[in-house]
């Protein structure tokens, strides 16, 4: 047998037990007479210690050992001898205490550590990629999304879906983004294309009567990045059939609960808050809000209407809205700094930023002359404003508006 246990497997109730691990040296520590070796593999590591009474054979291969080289080890699972424990580690309150070891690979020294925080620049870690895959928190990754799609899976199972596996050579479908082509060698001058999605394969499932289906789907599309998508990229995709929308969101919303179960061993709050289009808008100005992020916009045209800030009063005239939001603790902000947020909010279609500054004597800006005492109240109370904070005005058509802001 090449092993027994997983290096971060082991505990105390392991304790005497004879094992046989396989994994890469992690680190090797040299104390003279004992020698520390740091076993890894993806499951954690172990502290594996070489004593002179095992014999000169295997103490002269423990002095051999590197960083990276690949070993088999046996030995009996002891307890680490009081005070000398390691409380960040899983496996830290015990070793194994070597009777064997089988150096099966030995390794040239490695371009970086593999460790979580490497400092190695990213074509070096590309170029050894098989290295940088060693590195725990990029294995996490990896064991996460398995974790995921398993969670996926079970759920949906649950629900009567059936996975169902889609042509990725099909024909092209105008549906918007455009289509990776793959020539066909078999007919010349005609092209495969990749699905972007598989919509047009899961119509015709549900129309044949398959009812509901899922599949955990590569999707390619041949555009620039974006922030949130790659040219290839996987989806959940699903179709069900006799239902209704409030359907629909009840079964992703367990789906999602039941993946964060899984990861994070967290129980979401059910049922997932809802916003409408128009709520979204109005308080984020973002039909996909990231709501931890605050910030929310609030509407200041019942003081506007009645200001004698004319800036204020034309946009409303004309149609459009004014709205601000309250930059907390951001009232230290230099003039220099104002400016280029109001450049910024150009970018946006804004022509212009009205700003204020809240002081413990009140509001501070060149505009604050055009309101009354008590309109400087009401935008206090209507943007939650305290001292130190620095409250910023977009008026404009209400797009503008929203992406501005």
């Amino acid at each position: 047998m090449k092993r027994t246990h997983y290096c971060g497997d082991l505990r105390r109730e392991h304790e005497r037990r004879e094992v046989t691990l396989c994994g890469w040296v992690h680190v090797r520590r040299d104390h003279g007479g004992l020698i520390f070796v740091d076993l890894r593999d993806r499951s954690g590591r172990v502290q594996v210690v070489f004593d002179p009474a095992a014999g000169e054979e295997i103490m002269e291969s423990a002095h051999r050992l590197r960083a990276e080289f690949v070993v088999q080890v046996s030995g009996e699972v002891s307890l680490r001898p009081k005070g000398t424990e390691n409380s960040g580690l899983p496996t830290g309150e015990i070793e194994v205490r070597a009777k064997a070891l089988l150096v099966l690979n030995e390794s040239s020294t490695p371009p970086f550590v593999v460790e979580d925080e490497s400092d190695a620049a990213e074509a070096v870690r590309l170029r050894y990629r098989y290295l940088d895959l060693r590195r725990p928190s990029i294995q996490r990754v990896f064991f996460n999304r398995h974790r995921i799609t398993k969670a996926i899976r079970r759920h949906l199972e649950g629900h009567g879906f059936i996975e169902v596996e889609t042509p990725v050579l099909t024909k092209s479908t105008p549906e918007g983004a455009r289509d990776y082509l793959v020539p066909s060698r078999a007919n010349p001058g005609a092209f495969y294309a990749l699905p972007q999605s598989p919509q047009l394969f899961k119509q015709i499932l549900m129309v044949a009567g398959f009812d509901r289906y899922y599949q955990i789907v590569r999707c390619f599309r041949d555009e620039d990045l974006r922030a949130d998508r790659q040219p290839e990229f996987t989806q959940v995709d699903l179709e069900m059939s006799f239902v209704d929308r409030e359907d629909v969101m009840a079964v992703t919303e367990g789906m999602l609960a039941d993946v964060f179960r899984e990861i994070k061993g967290a129980e979401p709050g059910r049922p997932f808050p809802r916003l409408s289009y128009r709520e979204a808008m109005e308080r984020f100005g973002s039909d996909k809000p990231d709501t931890r992020f605050g910030l929310e916009l609030v509407d200041a045209a019942s003081v506007a209407r009645e200001a004698e800030f004319k800036v204020f009063r034309q946009a409303l005239e004309s149609g459009g809205r004014v709205k601000g939001l309250n930059a907390k603790g951001c009232g230290s902000f230099s003039r220099k700094e104002i400016d280029d947020l109001t450049e910024e909010a150009k970018k946006f279609g804004a022509k212009g930023l009205a700003w204020m500054k809240v002081t413990p004597d009140g509001l501070e800006s060149a505009i604050v002359k055009f309101f009354t005492p008590g309109q400087q109240a009401e935008i206090r109370r209507l943007l939650s404003a305290e001292p130190g904070d620095l409250l910023v005005f977009v008026a404009d058509a209400e797009a503008v508006v929203h992406e501005a802001l």
